[in-house]
């Protein structure tokens, strides 16, 4: 029996996923399931460049503004939801289509991983966070290196929340992360993923990112996170989002708005560079144009899964 198709559209940060998704949307009776781990969140729109009504032209969207900030939110609960759906959108007879530049979220469907649940173990997570701040977040990628060396290839030894995530889960079940998806990738996949990711001129890229940088502090991204801020007493993983981060910091004082707006940029730029390098490694992805005109990339998507 076929399996059904869904598609991915994947890539990097300001490449334009959401326009294109929505206008093939409307051309093949398409849904979107968001693959951003920023859009699940409540009240965090501006910073997350979370698709507005407007944008969405009135195609349906799942997997956005659903959380929280205040909630962990787990690649297993993405999965999870995420599966549910992509069935919904199936028995509705249209055609899922998973939009998104999270590369464990778009993984965690197309390679059908479970990510084990981890319980937080809050002495052992104390544990860390010391050690972080007394001898400095290099100790702990060294020691997430020696663990699990092939899955901190993949992880910048600034990406606190990352090599916490693989200390976390050997303390916690004596596997590294990379046995646990080599076990979890042997098992059968339920739907026929056609992977796509945009690709674009870096220099271009990067320019579309200073501008929607300072376009999001023109819509009030110094306010949204006030707002945030002041609403929670602990926001464990979602003000670390990029953007949030940075705007908390000059918000407390500790940076000037130049230099918060100069981080935001430099920090996205890094992090679109390391998107390109994780959607790369997948050899099944169709790399398509970004700089073309959205109806000859439609065409080349409509041609790939027909």
């Amino acid at each position: 029996m076929e399996k059904p198709i869904v598609i991915v559209i994947c890539g990097p940060t300001a490449s334009g996923k959401t326009a294109l998704s929505i206008e093939l949307a409307k051309k093949i009776n398409g849904e979107i399931i968001s693959a951003d781990s920023m859009q699940i969140y409540k009240y965090m729109d501006i910073g997350s460049a979370k698709p507005t009504q407007e944008e969405m032209d009135g195609i349906e969207h799942y997997m956005l503004d659903f959380v929280e900030p205040n909630i962990r939110y787990s690649v297993a609960d993405y999965k999870k939801q995420a599966e549910i759906c992509i069935e919904k959108i199936l028995e509705k007879g249209k055609v899922p289509i998973v939009v998104g530049g999270t590369g464990l979220y778009v993984n965690s469907l197309i390679y059908g991983i479970e990510y084990n649940e981890i319980k937080l173990d809050k002495e052992y997570r104390d544990k860390l966070e010391k050690i972080a701040k007394e001898e400095g977040l290099e100790t702990l990628y060294n020691k997430a290196l020696k663990i699990d060396p092939v899955a901190m290839e993949k992880i910048s030894c600034n990406d606190k929340k990352r090599i916490l995530r693989v200390l976390e889960i050997y303390h916690e079940t004596g596997k590294t992360k990379t046995e646990q998806e080599i076990e979890s990738r042997s098992k059968e996949i339920k739907y026929d993923y056609k992977v796509f990711a945009i690709n674009m001129d870096r220099e271009i890229l990067y320019d579309r990112i200073n501008q929607r940088v300072d376009i999001m502090i023109e819509q009030g991204l110094i306010e949204e996170v006030k707002k945030i801020i002041s609403k929670y007493d602990e926001l464990p993983t979602s003000i670390q989002g990029l953007g949030y981060k940075e705007t908390k910091e000059y918000i407390e004082g500790k940076i000037t708005k130049e230099e918060m707006v100069e981080r935001i940029k430099m920090e996205t730029r890094r992090y679109a560079k390391r998107q390109i390098t994780w959607f790369r490694k997948n050899k099944d992805t169709i790399w398509i144009d970004g700089l073309e005109d959205k109806e000859k990339n439609i065409q080349i998507i409509l041609e790939e899964i027909n």
